[in-house]
């Protein structure tokens, strides 16, 4: 191929550029202690700070005159907890709102947190044991000049042990799953909501409880007749409570409990004795929102494994 030939096919194919980029300190984990009182308080966080902006020539030339290091990031993290978290979604928009403020070159940037429950051992002013039960999470995004702010939970584990059915699917020549009236219904909730850009002042810690607290009444409460059902209704409580949540994405895995057979050893089962699988499962994930309020694409492009 001549020089000719190899400049016309370059040009062909389209100039070879940077496209959408982030960087930052990852997974900066974070333990707080305040110890204003006798009575100590813990918060124990994992945060990660990215930011946007005009980072071209730190990629094409190995200009660093703009690169934020991301070990300046990791201690403004550390610095920022000095004065206390709060909450981690009040604390993402304080770093949010200095790193695009400081720095000229900074439009925006991806912020995120895991916090992660402690619990007083017998109400001990300063003893206390991980609670694994779940985790809460909390994203920023600023991008173009706008926050988005979305908050969750992960891991938050729940079952009951009847007031659960899945009757009534279609059946093929690859369908072996029998009917029931009365099963097991288990799952990890993982949900994010999304807060209303406009929404004013808002407690995230009461919030966080109350979101908590409505799914958990939901799933208890809702007779069952397949995952998908019982998913809407704990979405749609958390929106008819909170104005100021524009959309709150679920995702639930069915953790599938199988009846056991006993009749081998001539003894009955009367749905007492399972076996729990812990794969394959059903994945269900939905939206739930309110209907004609304008979609948030970038927030959740930046929130992977939802739909």
């Amino acid at each position: 191929m001549t020089a000719l030939q190899t400049e016309e096919t370059a040009a062909a194919a389209g100039r070879i550029v940077l496209g959408r980029n982030q960087y930052g300190k990852a997974e900066v984990r974070l333990v707080k202690i305040t110890r204003d009182t006798a009575r100590h308080e813990i918060e124990d966080l994992n945060v990660t700070s990215q930011l946007h902006g005009d980072f071209e020539t730190a990629h094409t030339k190995g200009d660093n005159s703009k690169v934020v290091a991301t070990d300046t990031q990791k201690n403004t993290v550390y610095a920022f907890a000095r004065d206390g978290v709060g909450s981690p979604e009040a604390f993402l928009l304080r770093l949010g709102r200095h790193f695009t403020e400081s720095f000229d070159w900074v439009t925006g940037g991806r912020w995120a947190a895991e916090q992660y429950k402690w619990d007083r051992i017998n109400d001990h002013d300063h003893a206390f044991s991980r609670n694994k039960s779940e985790t809460r999470t909390a994203v920023l995004l600023i991008e173009g000049g706008r926050r988005h702010l979305v908050a969750g939970i992960q891991d938050l584990t729940v079952l009951k042990s009847t007031g659960s059915e899945f009757h009534g699917f279609p059946r093929d020549r690859y369908t072996t799953l029998q009917e029931t009236t009365d099963r097991i219904l288990a799952t990890d909730v993982t949900a994010r909501w999304r807060y209303n850009p406009g929404a004013g002042e808002i407690d995230f810690n009461a919030v966080y409880e109350s979101v908590r607290a409505i799914l958990l009444d939901a799933f208890a409460q809702t007779h069952s007749l397949a995952l998908q059902q019982t998913l809407f209704q704990m979405g749609k409580h958390v929106l008819e409570a909170h104005p100021e949540i524009a959309e709150i994405k679920l995702s639930l895995p069915n953790k599938h409990h199988f009846l056991v057979d006993l009749t081998p050893f001539q003894l009955d089962n009367p749905n007492e004795v399972f076996y729990a699988a812990d794969r394959p499962y059903g994945l269900i994930e939905a939206t739930v929102e309110r209907e004609g309020a304008g979609q948030e694409d970038a927030v959740w492009a930046n929130i992977p494994g939802f739909c």
